[in-house]
């Protein structure tokens, strides 16, 4: 290969310089063709409490048993949003919730509500080309339109910083900001107007956000669901 890529708890920080050691002595680019990553602890709460665990006395609680409980897409964002070497509590009741204080639900809806949008759209009969362009976003003036608009700009950053610094917090980071400025934009903003021009520019622009937020939950390995 032409780079190792090791995981290790970060109670093992000792042997990296010692693994560097080796990987040199075996002729090899210590700084470029080897790396390791250091996580930290998961701290499962419930009802406020910390689920008491010991690899000692053999008391744990599976990962098996979380997903069961929370399911996969809850486990996969709460754990891909936070940086690795952070210690996470992961709040078991606040994962179950269904409302916009759970971060998976929080973004997962900024979608859901994107997609019936534009299902009202449809059944108006308005209908989007299948690519956007200049003269379709022409419309998009306002300030929270632009902003919106730059916002969603930054997906390709987002996913460019995570890879090279081998951090999918930030495609996280950047999903719960986006859906931030999705349902802030959406409580403000009437889209379906009576200015049709208008109204498709925003209705591409959402779609775009809608996009952005498919791929970014996709890249997590998290469903979009179209309605919640």
């Amino acid at each position: 290969f032409d780079e190792a890529l090791d995981v290790w708890g970060a109670d093992h920080h000792g042997y990296v310089p010692r693994m560097k050691a080796a990987v040199t002595a075996l002729g090899r680019n210590a700084d470029t063709d080897f790396g390791v990553i250091l996580i930290q602890l998961v701290n499962l709460l419930r009802a406020g409490e910390q689920v008491a665990m010991s690899t000692r006395s053999g008391e744990f609680v599976t990962l098996a048993e979380v997903l069961d409980e929370v399911g996969t897409d809850a486990a996969r964002f709460m754990f891909l949003s936070r940086k690795s070497d952070s210690p996470l509590d992961f709040d078991l009741d606040l994962v179950k919730q269904r409302n916009l204080d759970n971060p998976v639900y929080y973004v997962q809806y900024a979608h859901a509500r994107i997609a019936a949008l534009l299902r009202r759209a449809a059944d108006r009969g308005l209908k989007l080309p299948d690519r956007s362009d200049d003269a379709l976003l022409a419309p998009l003036e306002a300030a929270d339109d632009i902003a919106l608009l730059r916002a969603t700009e930054r997906f390709v950053d987002a996913v460019t910083d995570a890879a090279e610094a081998r951090a999918p917090h930030g495609i996280s980071f950047y999903l719960m900001d986006l859906a931030g400025r999705l349902h802030s934009y959406y409580a403000a903003t009437p889209v379906l107007g009576d200015d049709n021009a208008l109204t498709l520019a925003r209705l591409a622009m959402l779609r775009a956000v809608g996009r952005a937020l498919a791929n970014g939950l996709a890249l997590l390995g998290v469903s979009a669901p179209d309605s919640m």
